[in-house]
């Protein structure tokens, strides 16, 4: 197998590393369509369950395993589609919960955004709240808020 740099740029050693850590090759060099979403992942791209679904949907058994080749035109596309958000995108998708209108933000209000809206979490992820209180800890104030620039902020640069 022959891998890439250039198509993968400065996440080429996550990616190999990512394989290898988690023993995603299994000897035959090729990964199982159940695993395209956290590879790409592990690129740094976001994809939701639906592109992932759309890029691997002429695959359908999810413990099929494709080849590299197989996996570069998925990477691409989902690269191709990707969006670069800004600070402000996410402080103004969240000010519209500023109920005071003071850039801050309920953190138990703020949980449920983050457990409930958007691509829907799977039970186990809804139980596995310790995600959620990690990002949340150490940005709630004496009141129970949070500022959302400084949290949004603190999460892009983690």
């Amino acid at each position: 197998m022959s891998f890439g740099t250039d198509i993968f740029g400065d996440s080429y050693p996550l990616f190999f590393s990512f394989l290898l850590s988690n023993d995603l090759l299994q000897g035959d060099e090729k990964i199982a369509v159940s695993q395209v979403g956290d590879v790409l992942r592990a690129l740094g791209q976001n994809p939701t369950d639906a592109e992932i679904g759309k890029c691997c949907s002429h695959w359908n058994d999810p413990d099929m395993r494709i080849t590299f080749e197989d996996f570069v035109p998925i990477y691409q596309q989902v690269n191709k589609n990707r969006e670069n958000h800004t600070l402000e995108e996410f402080v103004d998708g969240l000010a519209h919960f500023d109920k005071e209108g003071n850039g801050f933000i309920n953190v138990a209000e703020l949980r449920h955004l983050l457990t409930t809206l958007g691509e829907r979490l799977s039970d186990e992820e809804v139980e596995n709240v310790t995600l959620v209180d990690q990002l949340l800890a150490g940005h709630e104030d004496a009141h129970g808020n949070i500022n959302i620039s400084d949290f949004v902020r603190a999460i892009m640069n983690a």
